[in-house]
């Protein structure tokens, strides 16, 4: 009891004495003002580090104390940063802090002070501040060395996103200095005469290599020096995504993840970030040398259950994941391996496939897919213990497959195994369905030209390669051998030339198993004799509806065929017999193009009866030409536009009719026209005919000489032709009009007389004109038989008197050269007709001499009253130039004959013409008709034989001196024999 006792009056008067100190501490205000303030620089990481102690602190005693720090910029009035660091202090302490500047310390001078307050639970309130420490200036620009212009920070590292303040220090304030970011200028804030300040918000990645920031300083046009950075703008470091560990046989742990974004940055600024594994159950850590994955050992004690974080690591940040897992539930198996395929025929196949072993009594859950024609077709799932194997049923024939199988972890499903996979192929068959045959008929006189066409069959149903096509043709109305047809693959038609009579075809396709079921179609005797209007229908953007009526008797279905453009392949389609409509839809039909459809009902007997005819277009179009226009009947106040030729059925659309289009200078619509605006602005008059058939227009009530422009375009329902430049037409006047009613027929009649004149000018010519009879083709020779001279001929000389031709000349300036005396008449002396006389030129013939007589059958005359002819005696004092050319009557008549016919064709028609003088006359004088005062008695001679004439120019034969019988002189119309 003592000892409690003065156990307890020792602790009282310990306490009593420690509130004494502190009430003698608080009394005097103990000066706790931070002193020593040290300030550094950092230049790479822009911070201020400070060191302080305090001083007056109790001796080996932790008080707790807060600071508070002033940082100023420029000046000290300029406090950029205020803040309290709380900190426990014992004595003899020196403290640390750091501060990291916005803004690069080279820039600015920077001054610090800070004051501090007791913050202890063992001191009572209230408490009080220090006072403040004097403040310390900071200054780096002194150590920039001599150049003109700086620009900070060097070399900074920052984040994508971040808020950058760079500066320039600039040592001349007459420069100009202009700053640059990426090639973009950019404007700052000045924070002395020296130095600007640059606030660059949200710095975006531009590249690895980092961001060009450069400045230039200038006097006037003059450059002073060029300062430049780079600032490295990092991505931001991501958190792994997709975290995962797993293992394959219980000895290693795969784990994965997804890095995201690589954050390494060129010049070796900044390398890739770094990540790490770390198990916390074992606390083992494992830095990973891959981005994304990293494998772990698995101990062989009893641990099956892992903790492990992720840790990614940069320069500017970390980031981690964490995952917590049981070992058996992470299995990942293996590929399956060694897949086969036994048992393979068209329809059926067995399927094996092997497993890696894992631990003992480990069960397996295999899925397998089967695939065939890029689609998955079958799947099934089955649970095996170290062999698998499956039996594949329900196959197609002749059709590649692809079986896949994958397994896993049975009684703690964690993923599949990677899939393991082998090809195979079924076996052929039989194909398993008739062709879709459909026929075209064309009829000619005694045939039918059939082309048969059937679609191949698809793979579902050939059952494989089909190699040819059987065609069978059956005569239904004579009983006679069928004919047997086979078409190699792939062709799908074929032509067959068949008489008027029912045909039966059939036709199979074979592949190297067998034939497929047949396909029969019936070609009746006249197959295509219905005579059906076609009806006109509309296409939509799904394709051609169509509807018919449904028909009577035994139908087993219906058939729609086309022509697909632009190949113009005939397609159709199959319809049910109790479905009366179809649509008709395919890629093939364009816009523009007309389709033709035609239905057809398909009788028991399988005979196929055309039904209807449908037209139209899937999409119409507006026409694509106008039509060429011809302007008939024109007159002072009307004319006739038409264009007949123009053909509606080549067009891109149904015409409905047509618009014609009218100007004039008067600017005013004539009636019928209503005013319309062209698509130029343009104001013109229209007419709507809305016939497509009506292709001609009077357009009247129009002025005489004025001028109209027309234009002429069909319209669809999808819009107008072309446009097209108008055609221009001017009226005449009224009497031009009327002259033309007078001309016209007048010509006509002039041209259809000249016609009839060249027509029939052969027979004009005969009749008005006729030729000279040739003595050599007259008819009357054939009447004339000589029987005492069988070679007796026209123009046969005898004895006979002498007679005169007469030569009647054109009276033109053309002389005319006489033969023998080579005397030259002109036209003076050419007035009185010319004579030419044959005489004799035996110089001693005293009486009645030889006569050269020529004997002319057709204009043969009789004379009335003499019997004898005309002769002229000849002197024989004639002078030899008065004497022709000496020549036998035989030369004289093929003279005469061969220079009569060149004279036919060598002397023009005029200039020389022939009179036949009788020879009952001798004329002597210059007229022709009167008689001599003294005629001369000719002797007598037998008959009235020969006449002929000669032409003027005809020529004779030079004489030759063995010339004796006769001659043939030609004298001047006023000479004669004395």
């Amino acid at each position: 009891m003592a000892l409690f006792v003065v156990f307890q009056t020792t602790f009282f008067l310990t306490l009593l004495s420690l509130r004494t100190y502190q009430s003698e501490v608080l009394a005097e205000r103990l000066p706790l003002t931070p002193v020593s303030l040290k300030v550094s620089t950092n230049s790479i990481h822009q911070s201020l580090h400070l060191q302080w102690t305090v001083h007056n602190l109790p001796y080996h005693q932790e008080l707790k104390m807060v600071f508070q720090i002033q940082i100023s910029r420029i000046e000290t009035s300029n406090v950029v940063w205020v803040g309290n660091y709380s900190t426990t202090v014992k004595w003899n302490q020196v403290l640390h802090w750091s501060w990291e500047s916005e803004l690069p310390l080279e820039c600015a001078t920077h001054f610090v002070r800070m004051k501090s307050v007791m913050d202890d639970a063992s001191f009572p309130e209230p408490n009080f501040w220090s006072n403040w420490s004097s403040w310390e200036e900071v200054s780096v620009q002194d150590s920039l060395g001599r150049g003109i212009l700086f620009i900070f920070p060097k070399d900074k590292l920052v984040e994508e996103g971040s808020n950058v303040t760079i500066c320039y220090v600039s040592r001349n304030i007459q420069n100009n200095v202009s700053c640059y970011l990426e090639g973009k200028q950019i404007h700052g804030e000045q924070l002395d005469p020296h130095v600007t300040a640059f606030n660059l918000n949200s710095v975006p990645f531009i590249r690895n290599r980092g961001t060009n920031i450069y400045c230039e300083a200038s006097q006037g046009n003059v450059s002073k020096g060029i300062e430049g950075i780079v600032l490295f703008v990092s991505k931001v470091l991501e958190e792994p995504k997709d975290f995962s560990c797993e293992t394959q046989d219980f000895k290693t742990l795969h784990c994965t993840w997804d890095p995201g974004t690589d954050t390494a940055l060129g010049w070796s600024k900044q390398p890739s970030q770094s990540y790490t594994l770390f198990e916390s159950f074992s606390g083992e850590k494992k830095l990973c040398t891959h981005k994304n994955w990293c494998n772990w050992q698995i101990t062989q004690d009893s641990q099956e259950t892992y903790n492990f974080t992720l840790i990614a690591e940069n320069y500017l940040r970390k980031r981690s994941v964490n995952i917590l897992f049981n070992l058996t539930h992470r299995v990942y198996l293996m590929n399956p391996f060694s897949v086969n395929f036994e048992n393979v025929n068209a329809t059926n196949a067995i399927m094996t496939w092997k497993v890696h072993s894992m631990r003992n009594n480990f069960t397996y859950l295999c899925q397998i897919e089967l695939h065939g024609e890029g689609k998955m077709m079958q799947q099934y799932d089955v649970s095996i213990k170290v062999n698998g194997e499956y039996f594949l049923s329900e196959l197609e024939p002749a059709t590649e497959y692809m079986a896949r199988v994958r397994c896993a972890d049975a009684s703690h499903f964690w993923k599949w195994s990677e899939w393991s996979g082998q090809n195979f192929t079924t076996l052929e068959a039989a194909p398993s369905e008739a062709p879709d045959v459909w026929r075209s008929v064309n009829s000619e006189p005694g045939n039918h030209t059939v082309t048969l066409f059937w679609k191949p069959l698809s793979k579902l149903h050939a059952n494989g390669k089909i190699l040819f096509y059987n065609v069978v043709v059956e005569n239904l109305d004579k009983l006679s051998r069928s004919e047997l047809r086979s078409i190699p693959a792939p062709a799908n038609s074929t032509k067959l030339i068949l008489d008027r009579c029912s045909y039966q075809i059939c036709v199979t396709a074979n592949n190297s198993v067998g034939a497929s079921p047949a396909s029969i179609i019936v070609i009746s005797v006249d197959p295509e004799n219905k005579e059906v209007e076609e009806e006109r229908i509309a296409g939509t953007d799904g394709g051609f509806s169509l509807s018919w009526k449904p028909q009577p008797g035994d139908i087993i279905g219906y058939v729609v065929d086309w022509c697909d453009h632009p190949q113009d392949v005939l397609q159709w389609k199959n319809v049910g017999p109790n479905t009366t409509s179809t649509v008709i839809s395919t890629d093939a039909f364009r816009p523009g193009v007309r389709y033709d459809f035609r239905i057809y009902g398909l009788s028991t007997k399988r005979i196929a009866c055309l039904l209807e005819k449908k037209t139209g277009y899937s999409q119409e179009l507006a026409p694509s030409d106008n039509p060429h226009v011809l302007v008939d009947m024109l007159t002072s106040h009307s004319f006739t536009l038409s264009w007949k030729d123009y053909s509606t059925e080549s067009q891109p659309g149904f015409i409905q009719g047509y618009h014609v289009y009218l100007k004039s200078k008067a600017r005013q619509c004539h009636p019928r026209f209503q005013k319309a605006v062209l698509s130029d602005g343009s104001e013109c008059c229209k007419y709507k005919i809305d016939n497509p058939e009506e292709k001609a227009l009077i357009v009247d009530n129009l002025k005489p000489e004025s001028s109209y422009e027309f234009f002429v375009t069909p319209f669809t329902s999808a819009g107008e032709g072309p446009n097209a430049t108008f055609t221009k037409v001017t009226t005449p006047d009224e009497h031009s009009s009327m002259l033309i009613h007078i001309l016209l027929p007048m010509v006509f009649c002039v041209l259809l007389i000249m016609i009839v004149c060249y027509l029939k000018s052969q027979w004009i010519k005969e009749t008005c004109y006729p030729d000279i009879p040739d003595p050599y083709k007259s008819s009357i020779l054939s009447l004339i038989k000589f029987k005492e001279n069988p070679h007796l001929t026209i123009m046969n000389v005898s004895d006979c008197i002498p007679d005169a031709i007469e030569v009647v000349s054109k009276p033109e300036g053309t002389k005319i050269q006489i033969l023998g005396t080579r005397k030259s008449l002109t036209e003076t002396e050419l007035t009185k007709p010319n004579y030419l006389y044959l005489l004799p030129t035996e110089k001693n013939h005293s009486g009645p001499g030889p006569c050269i007589c020529f004997e002319n059958f057709t204009y043969n005359q009789v004379a009335s009253d003499s019997g004898f002819c005309g002769h002229v005696p000849v002197s024989p004092k004639a002078p030899p130039s008065m004497l022709g050319l000496m020549t036998s009557p035989e030369n004289v008549l093929k003279a005469l004959e061969k220079n009569y016919m060149n004279s036919l064709g060598e002397v023009p028609a005029g200039e020389t013409s022939l009179n036949y003088v009788s020879q009952l006359a001798s004329p002597m004088s210059g007229d022709k008709d009167s008689l001599p005062t003294n005629p001369v008695e000719p002797p007598h001679c037998s008959e009235y034989k020969m006449q002929m004439a000669v032409p003027l120019r005809l020529a004779l034969p030079r004489p030759t001196e063995n010339s004796s019988l006769s001659s043939v002189t030609l004298l001047d119309p006023g000479e004669h024999y004395r």
